[in-house]
């Protein structure tokens, strides 16, 4: 039985992400045949020869007019050894937000460089936005190698580079892969290129298919936002109280201790109903209901959560903030927190530095926050909320930022996380990669 991998696309704009995707799922023969048949005809109405495999991608009609990814496609395909679901996502600076949503849930992401163009400033962007999320692992793939005349000189110039500046972000080496890629003449995506003679390394596809993939940690202490309180009151159901809600992290199985917070009230799991009948057990990832032995006051924005190691309750939040609004965040701004199933007012008490992600960088104490920029924040908040740091967990240490007055998304929030730094005096990897420096003062690292 196969394995599942979740994985998401980024890079720049033009370097060739969705004919990638594309190549990928063409490849591995996951495309119907009237879906085929339809980028058949839009190919031939737009005078090519070959069929473009980026329309298999670029489903909105903005984004074939214009010949970019604005929203974040999701994908299905499987091999025999191995299902995937894959986004993929912009490359442009203004859906910077839509990559973060794209590779929130990610195992591993491919970042895409134009051969020719090698490591810009997006590329340093979006390596520093999935060390961020903590993606485990990346596969660097330098597309466009045909367009090099597949000059080994040129492909190792750029792997050298970026493996420097991903090494400086908090990832160990055997967790970056580079590879030669063309998507549009298939070198090295599915099948071994002649091209590239001096590349010895896996395909894409053999590299996605063999890669480890770190599960969701069952280990992990449970953690369950509720979701909804389901009250029957039916002759059939009259005493029923059951808690539903989607396990976030842990397991879960009747006679448990649990706590609910931020009440702290106690209790013992009775028993884990589902729409498919009762379950001995059940894991992260899995919607469920809860009975409890106690008829205690829970409701929707409560969490439960394993007596003995349940999360710190507080009402101050120290967190790192991915901003994803044209207008700029500024200490003394008042925003609506959203942790889990709970949304509580807050206000920015102080923007305690800026991330520069070309040069690793941090700037103290910024006058704001702009679009597409990192940084560490000091929030407080109107009501105590239980918090686990991002490191510790990804579902339970993550949070957006909501603007009060039209409930549009402001920003994305990982509690404490910040990303490494380089010593002060110490060259970025924007010019010489070989002056990067190691995780010095990372708190929390990408790796598995």
């Amino acid at each position: 039985m196969s394995d599942l991998l979740r994985l998401a696309t980024a890079g720049s704009v033009d370097d060739g992400k969705s004919t990638l995707v594309g190549r990928l799922l063409y490849d591995t023969k996951s495309v119907l045949a009237d879906t085929l048949d339809a980028v058949h005809r839009a190919s031939a109405d737009r005078g090519l020869a070959t069929p473009d495999l980026s329309l298999l991608v670029d489903g909105l009609r903005s984004e074939r007019e214009q010949g970019i990814t604005i929203d974040v496609a999701y994908r299905y395909f499987a091999t025999p050894k191995r299902s995937f679901v894959l986004a993929d996502t912009p490359g442009h600076v203004q859906y910077t937000r839509n990559t973060v949503t794209g590779a929130s849930t990610a195992q591993l992401a491919v970042l895409l460089v134009d051969a020719r163009k090698g490591v810009i400033e997006q590329t340093r962007r979006h390596a520093a936005v999935l060390a961020l999320l903590g993606v485990p692992r990346l596969v660097l793939a330098v597309n466009k190698i045909d367009l090099v005349d597949y000059d080994e000189v040129t492909f190792s110039r750029i792997a050298k580079e970026f493996t420097a500046h991903a090494t400086a972000l908090g990832y160990t080496e055997d967790a970056v892969v580079e590879i030669p890629v063309s998507a549009l003449a298939g070198d090295n995506v599915v099948e071994k290129s002649a091209n590239t003679p001096w590349y010895s390394g896996p395909t894409l596809l053999e590299h996605l298919e063999n890669v480890p993939v770190e599960p969701d940690p069952h280990d992990a202490p449970f953690r369950f936002p509720v979701q909804y309180v389901i009250r029957p009151r039916t002759a059939e159901h009259l005493d029923y109280r059951g808690y539903a809600g989607l396990v976030a992290a842990g397991t879960v199985k009747p006679g448990d201790e649990i706590v609910v917070l931020p009440s702290g009230r106690r209790s013992t799991v009775t028993k884990i109903d589902t729409a498919d009948g009762e379950l001995t057990e059940a894991a992260a990832g899995q919607s469920v209901t809860l009975l409890l032995a106690d008829d205690i006051d829970i409701s929707r924005g409560d969490l439960i959560s394993v007596a003995g190691n349940e999360p710190k309750v507080t009402d101050e939040l120290d967190a790192t903030l991915c901003w994803l609004a044209e207008k700029p965040l500024r200490p003394g701004a008042r925003v609506l927190v959203k942790h889990g199933t709970r949304t509580v007012q807050a206000m920015v008490t102080d923007l305690r530095d800026r991330f520069d992600e070309q040069t690793l960088s941090s700037v103290d104490s910024p006058a704001s926050l702009e679009l597409n920029e990192i940084g560490r924040v000091a929030l407080r908040l109107a009501e105590e909320v239980p918090l686990d740091d991002y490191s510790f967990s990804r579902r339970t240490g993550s949070f957006l930022v909501i603007d009060v007055s039209d409930g549009s998304t402001l920003a994305a929030g990982l509690v404490g996380a910040p990303l490494p730094l380089l010593e002060d005096g110490v060259e970025s990897c924007t010019g010489g990669s070989e002056n990067a420096a190691p995780d010095n003062h990372a708190l929390v690292s990408p790796g598995p």
